[in-house]
């Protein structure tokens, strides 16, 4: 059977402050694509209009990754003064989304991709979790994983303990429509925050995770369940000739 291909929404390396370090955290995505099985089809705002069009048309599903903030102009707010956007890669992954919606196409949201997934739905993020700014650093910390939610059933676990690479979240009075917490972390100052949603239709594939399975080095082996589901369901959609 041919293998799926699967878009991949990215931040353009050549607009980072190290595109070569940008690019090296692309990678990592399309890396954990290709080991569960799928053909990958990278793209940024920097791709041209007709083959982002050709590449959303052609796509079995969709995987939005992490970068920037996502404007909080989107869901009603004003900008922190440490929130940094791009707006273009806000458009990218929204007309994305939209393709990949209206064809009911498996979508998994990394990070800022969860984020996205909850704003486009009609929800809000919250701007600034203290604690959470210097990447050099690794944080990891324990979550809470629903054991009757998709990520649930995919680890067969109700605990894990995951990577942190964010500074801005989603609480779980939040949640966009359609969607539902599959797993939740408690924060300084009893702030609960949602580590993974799903679609709340069990026939639909939507999964958003906040932390980044695709750093292996930093991520419990559990989630590799994650990348092979993801691709699995990709394979089995009908838009997959």
């Amino acid at each position: 059977m041919a293998r799926p291909r699967i878009v991949v929404t990215m931040s353009d390396p050549a607009r980072a402050a190290d595109p070569a370090k940008a690019a090296a955290k692309n990678a990592r995505y399309l890396v954990a694509l290709d080991a569960a099985g799928a053909d990958t089809v990278p793209i940024t705002a920097a791709t041209a209009a007709d083959e982002r069009r050709d590449s959303l048309a052609s796509m079995d599903g969709l995987l939005i990754s992490g970068g920037a903030d996502l404007d909080p102009a989107r869901f009603g707010e004003d900008r922190d003064a440490r929130t940094r956007v791009d707006s273009e890669r806000d458009a990218l992954d929204e007309a994305a989304w939209q393709a990949a919606d209206r064809a009911g196409l498996p979508v998994l949201g990394i990070c800022r991709g969860l984020q996205a997934l909850n704003v486009f739905a009609g929800g809000q993020v919250v701007q600034h979790v203290e604690g959470h700014v210097d990447e050099a650093e690794v944080v990891t910390h324990p979550i809470h994983v629903a054991a009757d939610s998709r990520l649930g059933r995919l680890t067969a676990s109700t605990a894990l303990t995951v990577n942190s690479y964010h500074h801005q979240a989603v609480r779980p009075d939040q949640l966009g429509a359609g969607l539902r917490v599959s797993a939740t972390a408690a924060h300084e100052g009893g702030l609960e925050l949602v580590e993974a949603l799903e679609s709340t239709d069990p026939d639909r594939w939507v999964v958003g995770i906040q932390c980044h399975p695709e750093r292996t080095e930093t991520s419990p082996p559990e989630l590799h369940a994650l990348w092979t589901d993801f691709v699995a369901a990709c394979a089995r959609h009908p838009a997959h000739r």
